[in-house]
């Protein structure tokens, strides 16, 4: 999908206090940035921001951090939040642009306990296999930063890459904590589901939604 440029993005995603520049000098001090020790959940691919703001809403006891790589995407994100009253300033969220791959270089071992993957860049050819989200190379990475219990959730609208996904588990040996391929019609899974920006679009046009949860 190309992506448009918004003039101006770069430098606002420069200034701005909650998107944490050099990320790679907080590897292993994560919750020194915070001030807390409390666990720290990390949101690949975050896309305008929806899903996570609302967790840091009902989560003050975790710590987010949203994900993006475009500064064109995640500055929709920061305008969203700005319009946040002051009382809900969400000291328990902050941002990063980097792309996925660097995650290894920017969190340390056991540091992060949970990680979101929401309706992910299929990358459809097969030659491009190896960038998805879901995909055994990223599971290695996410390997070596997540707790002994962490867990990966993927959610997507996407057949074939949630295909795709549970094969890459399989090889990967990672275990199957949760599946579902109907996820709003899934009492158990769909239980405190916050939807995205894009489950809301394919959601209401009829498709169903697929997610599963996976562990070491």
């Amino acid at each position: 999908m190309r992506l448009r440029n918004i003039p101006g993005a770069d430098e606002v995603i420069r200034n701005c206090d909650w998107v944490i520049k050099e990320p790679a000098d907080k590897k292993g001090k994560w919750n020194t940035v915070f001030g807390n020790e409390n666990p720290i959940h990390i949101e690949v691919g975050m896309g305008k921001g929806q899903f996570i703001t609302e967790m840091a809403k009902r989560n003050p006891q975790i710590n987010y951090i949203g994900i993006e790589r475009y500064t064109s995407v995640l500055l929709r994100a920061v305008q969203k939040r700005e319009q946040l009253p002051t009382e809900k300033a969400l000291p328990n969220l902050l941002y990063l642009c980097i792309d996925a791959s660097e995650l290894p270089e920017i969190f340390a071992k056991d540091e992060v306990a949970k990680i979101y993957l929401n309706f992910s860049d299929p990358w459809p050819k097969d030659r491009h296999a190896r960038r998805r989200l879901p995909s055994k190379e990223f599971l290695a990475r996410y390997d070596q930063i997540l707790v002994p219990d962490g867990k990966v959730e993927f959610k997507t609208d996407n057949r074939g890459l949630f295909d795709f996904a549970l094969e890459q588990r399989e090889i990967a040996g990672w275990n199957l904590d949760g599946c579902t391929f109907d996820l709003h019609h899934d009492e158990n899974m769909n239980e405190g589901n916050v939807m995205t920006e894009y489950e809301e679009k394919f959601s209401s046009m009829g498709n169903p939604i697929y997610k599963m949860i996976i562990s070491r």
